[in-house]
């Protein structure tokens, strides 16, 4: 069918229908698969299938199906999901563990969306006669405009995701406000849990470069300061912090002040490319090349080679997908319009690559995978553990992306769809001289109590109210 041509509305449909979910019985065997433990309640209150399946749908509106028969694709059912005309109820992850199976297990969960799929979405939206124009998208979904990879556009796409409120962030990441893979080096616990593992990566973080007093050090892409002011507080340093969310930046100035190491960060609403006051002795990466996408690898490792003096260590932590081409990421996916617009991911040798043809000698690689699949998964439980404040701070949509997202990653890094690395690299002094200890035990931290959280004593902002699927593609994750 041409998604061109709106089909003329049958109301003979109208009569002859005797109940919602009988009409939908085989839209959800072509896209679940006819095995699928799957119980289906519909705007009528006619239901389907066992109701005590590990996996419950409710379809609220006529709407959701009018969406997927305009986008029978990923984000067809991205607008339905997102608003609410299709919801997934009971325990995400484990709802998403049960499409998983009937998924490509090299892309994760997702509804199958094949000739047969598109053919049942038309079958339904004809017998129940909800043929008609395409509904607009929720408010939610992004709409960026310019060039890509301009900085107009670079900083239009942190504001979409960024700008959400700081309170909402605190809700979801907790007291730390760090959104990166945790570092879970010791068991996890009610000693040791998220807070403790973000403070023991930004410790980890430190460590491979070298931190000493008196080093000056560049965040690119600091988010809301933590390891800026942990590096000035536990290291002595004099750290900058730049990043592209407003929102951010104030937060991390008064994190700064509340943490008493406001007279050694700086923080900067600033593009990475815009940054000429070096040289630096280290820089941190943490989470943000994922936005800076392919064809700028090359002039994001360049920069960042030319700001370190000679001898400096940079740290560079990014998601990254399996190799080979990014078969599923697209214009239409969940993750594009609604999550990171403009993000892109790439295989670790990809990464690896540009900052060797930059000029940086690369000395260490660490996987941190598992840690990210239990970072995601407290992240999770903090957002459903605060539902209702999380709505007022932001929209239901909004939370809706953030709860699908975040649990969709977990499962992508625990099915090892999606990795994340730190590669620590240095610039080489004359003759190639690293500075760098010959042995790799100096990586490894002595047995230590947990970190002490610091709460920073921070004054709220007035949150912005942003105005905001069942396939889940791959995730991007932001800096610190």
């Amino acid at each position: 069918m041409s998604l061109e041509v709106v089909p003329v509305v049958d109301c003979k449909a109208k009569e002859a229908l005797m109940n919602v979910a009988e009409v939908m019985a085989p839209l959800v065997a072509a896209g679940l698969g006819g095995n699928t433990p799957v119980h289906l309640t519909c705007w009528d209150g006619s239901e389907l299938g066992p109701p005590g399946a590990p996996l419950q749908l409710t379809i609220t509106s006529p709407h959701a199906l009018r969406r997927l028969l305009w986008a029978p694709n990923q984000l067809g059912f991205a607008r339905a999901y997102v608003s609410g005309d299709l919801l997934v109820g009971g325990d995400l992850l484990t709802a998403l563990s049960m499409i998983e199976q009937v998924a490509d297990p090299e892309f994760g969960p997702g509804v199958v969306i094949d000739g047969s799929t598109r053919r049942a979405i038309l079958a339904a939206a004809l017998r129940l006669g909800i043929v008609g124009r395409p509904l607009p998208p929720p408010a939610e979904e992004s709409t960026l405009g310019g060039l890509r990879y301009s900085k107009a556009r670079a900083a239009k796409a942190i504001a979409h995701h960024y700008d959400v409120g700081n309170e909402f962030y605190e809700l979801v990441l907790g007291p730390t406000m760090v959104y990166s893979c945790a570092y879970f080096d010791q068991e996890p616990g009610p000693a040791f849990g998220l807070d403790e593992a973000q403070l023991a990566k930004c410790d980890l973080v430190s460590r491979k470069l070298g931190l000493k007093p008196g080093m000056r050090v560049l965040d690119v892409g600091c988010g809301w300061g933590a390891f800026v002011c942990n590096a000035a507080r536990d290291y002595g340093v004099e750290a900058v912090g730049i990043t592209l969310s407003q929102e951010q930046a104030d937060y991390a100035r008064h994190r700064a002040i509340a943490e008493g190491v406001a007279d050694r960060v700086e923080i900067r609403v600033q593009d990475y490319r815009d940054v000429h006051d070096g040289p630096f002795d280290a820089i941190a990466s943490i989470g943000m090349a994922e936005h800076v996408g392919l064809a700028m690898l090359p002039t994001y490792s360049a920069n960042l080679f030319a700001l370190l003096s000679p001898g400096g260590r940079l740290l560079n932590h990014a998601i990254s997908r399996r190799p080979g081409p990014p078969e599923r990421f697209s214009r239409t996916s969940f993750i594009d319009r609604y999550v990171f617009p403009d993000g892109e991911l790439e295989p670790m040798s990809v990464m690896v690559g540009a900052l060797e043809e930059a000029g940086f000698e690369v000395r260490d690689v660490e996987s941190l995978r598992e840690h990210y699949a239990l970072t995601l998964r407290a992240w999770v439980a903090n957002l459903e553990a605060n539902w209702e404040r999380a709505v007022e701070l932001s929209s239901s949509g909004r939370a809706r992306v953030w709860r699908l997202y975040m649990a969709g990653s977990a499962l992508a890094f625990e099915g090892n769809r999606l990795g994340v690395n730190q590669v620590l690299a240095v610039r080489p002094e004359v003759r190639g001289v690293s500075g760098m200890p010959r042995s790799r035990a100096w990586l490894l931290a002595p047995e230590t109590p947990a970190p002490t959280v610091v709460e920073p004593e921070i004054v709220a902002e007035p949150a912005i109210v942003a105005e905001p699927e069942i396939a889940v593609a791959q995730a991007i994750s932001p800096g610190v």
